[in-house]
């Protein structure tokens, strides 16, 4: 979660996200859709709501997609409607927000983490199989940072031991692999709304995509109490429902997604070429887009060498550059999850990744002029101790206007 600090630009550095800019781009659409809101009374399960459905349905492609009142929600249903209950063990990575494994606990079942891919923060697919026991009943793969993990393989995995597969697309909604969107090859799909996301509210919200028809029925009654009709309850669900002022919302903002994708991907490419002119590609590991992949890039990841990711953050903090660190401590070394018996050493691609990785400013609106800034710090931080000799100058026209 980012604080207001981390929002706010400051007039000589560069914030890691800036929501001010895209609401300032809306604000009358987003006023009127919200009075309009206010004005019907109808705060709840309303058209609006039926309208965001219906209209991430068709994005997605997916049959069906049903909103809930959170990312973390959706995953917590998505688990219950595929039956995940005591006695059973889910397949999760570690490095993740922690909602993909808290809703695993939650039911009763036990998270069994399994290791990344170092190049693209995604399930190591090749580990999966030795993960798997007769308790093993779902596999939750998460779409990191904007880019689909390996679903092909997991779908396979997944067949072959007749596993439910719930996709954490918390991040990745519009990310494609080999033409199919996001939330749409396994089982059920799980979105976030929240703020900082490429498609975020006002606050929480979460959507949940499904081309089953029995699970999308299970799914809206549990996101009600179980109850059908009023009053009547075949089973125990939960109050989880998007209300009309976020929905409305997100039917403002939906039109405009592609467009800030296409602004992001470009971010990335600029990125990418900075660094390369200063020469902190052979420094940095800099993120990759895998093959058949529409990386959305929630986010930019580096991977900083030789223990220097907290020192180049705190360079970059004292010149009111934005950065966070994705995730500082891997859930299978998690206090709360101590009861598992993992220990440090378990996952070590997961706690390298942890130890090493840093998140710089990206959003669609962040210009090139504040990607140059951002680089040359770094380049600042690292050019003594590396010889570096960047350009001084880098406002090629090449480079800033892809």
């Amino acid at each position: 979660m980012l604080s207001a600090s981390n929002q706010a630009q400051t007039p000589s550095g560069v914030p890691l996200i800036d929501m001010s800019r895209q609401y300032s781009a809306l604000e009358q659409e987003l006023t009127a859709a919200v009075l309009r809101v206010c004005q019907s009374g109808r705060f709840v399960l309303g058209p609006d709501g039926q309208q965001l459905e219906e209209s991430l349905a068709n994005y997605c492609r997916a049959k069906h997609a049903i909103a809930c009142a959170s990312g973390s929600d959706a995953l917590l249903l998505a688990l219950m409607a595929c039956g995940v209950g005591p006695g059973d063990e889910v397949l999760v990575p570690s490095y993740t927000f922690f909602a993909t494994a808290s809703a695993v606990a939650r039911l009763g079942a036990k998270p069994v983490f399994v290791d990344i891919e170092p190049s693209t923060f995604n399930l190591d697919v090749r580990r999966l199989q030795h993960c798997i026991t007769s308790a093993t009943k779902a596999i939750v793969p998460v779409h990191l940072y904007g880019q689909c993990a390996d679903m092909p393989a997991v779908l396979e995995i997944a067949r072959q031991y007749r596993l439910a597969v719930i996709e954490d697309a918390a991040q990745a909604i519009g990310a494609e692999l080999c033409g199919r969107k996001a939330g749409t090859m396994g089982d059920i799909g799980c979105f976030s709304f929240y703020p900082t996301k490429n498609l975020g509210g006002f606050g929480d919200g979460g959507l949940m995509t499904t081309d089953r028809d029995d699970l999308a029925e299970r799914l809206r009654l549990l996101r009600v109490h179980g109850m059908e009709p009023r009053y009547y309850h075949r089973v125990m669900g939960i109050n989880s429902r998007l209300d009309s002022i976020q929905a409305a919302v997100l039917n403002v903002k939906l039109p405009h997604l592609d467009r800030w994708t296409a602004q992001r991907q470009a971010c990335a490419r600029r990125y990418t070429q900075f660094f390369a002119a200063y020469g902190l590609d052979r420094v940095l590991t800099l993120p990759v887009e895998a093959p058949d992949r529409r990386h959305v890039w929630n986010q930019y990841i580096v991977r900083v060498p030789e223990g220097k990711r907290d020192e180049l953050r705190a360079h970059l903090a004292e010149r009111h550059i934005g950065s966070e660190i994705y995730y500082p401590v891997p859930l299978h070394l998690q206090e709360c999850f101590a009861y598992l018996g993992y220990g440090k050493g378990s996952l070590p691609e997961t706690e390298r990744a942890a130890a090493e990785t840093l998140a710089l400013p990206m959003f669609a609106e962040l210009t090139a002029d504040e990607q140059e800034l951002v680089v040359r710090e770094v380049a600042a931080f690292f050019g003594p101790r590396h010889g570096l000799t960047g350009p001084k100058y880098l406002k090629h026209a090449a480079v800033r206007q892809q």
